[in-house]
């Protein structure tokens, strides 16, 4: 069982603080490349003080959750609104090309020199994990956020009804490490928009908090 922290600058506190102390969790609400950098550097620190406690290292488990669909429906209201060709040929990119750069980030991360002590160890890196997976747009593949980001090491909540997709047209084949080159071109090519990725994550965040904060208090006023 993991516990859900909010990938906040005080939820990667408390979630550094948590894995510490040897509890499981599943970092949610990652909507950047900096959110994921700041939370798996907050998981080796955690689990490094777990372990050098005496901690049982195969005990903590922790995924990270980054958040998909959400990015590209507000990267592409602000593609949108520039209106150039080079612009609207973005659209649909921003999320996967984030998650690629991410998987690249985790390889560095967990199977480099930064994690190799803990992981002779025994301890488990913290798998990536594709959230809101749902294609928003009509006008992308239902099954975009699938087919694009499938590899080992990760784990995709998928909704039921884009597993029906999948299950019908989907294509079951390594694609998370394809065209990094291109996902990196198309990150480039949205800050050269001026199109600040870090920014986008932080009002997404902000505005996952809120909604969760409110489904929150649906749950306890219904339990009054």
């Amino acid at each position: 069982m993991l516990i859900k922290v909010p990938a906040t600058p005080q939820g990667v506190l408390a979630f550094e603080t948590l894995t510490a102390h040897g509890i499981s969790v599943n970092v949610t609400l990652i909507f950047s490349l900096h959110h994921y950098m700041q939370v798996a550097e907050a998981y080796i620190r955690g689990l490094k003080r777990w372990v050098d406690g005496g901690g049982d290292p195969r005990q903590v488990k922790s995924v990270a959750s980054i958040f998909l669909s959400r990015v590209d429906s507000l990267v592409d209201k602000r593609l949108d609104a520039i209106g150039s060709p080079e612009a609207l040929a973005l659209r649909g990119k921003s999320a996967v090309s984030m998650c690629k750069l991410v998987f690249q980030r985790y390889k560095e991360l967990f199977h480099g020199p930064l994690f190799a002590e803990l992981k002779a160890r025994g301890c488990r890196p913290q798998s990536p994990l594709w959230a809101s997976t749902g294609t928003k747009n009509a006008n992308y593949s239902d099954v975009l956020y699938v087919d694009s980001l499938i590899g080992p090491e990760t784990v995709n909540t998928i909704p039921d009804a884009t597993l029906g997709f999948f299950r019908d047209h989907g294509k079951a084949a390594a694609t998370v490490e394809t065209d990094i080159k291109q996902a990196q071109r198309d990150y480039l090519a949205l800050e050269h928009l001026v199109i600040n990725m870090r920014d986008v994550g932080d009002e997404l965040q902000v505005d996952g908090v809120k909604l969760f904060e409110e489904a929150f208090e649906k749950l306890l006023a219904s339990l009054a």
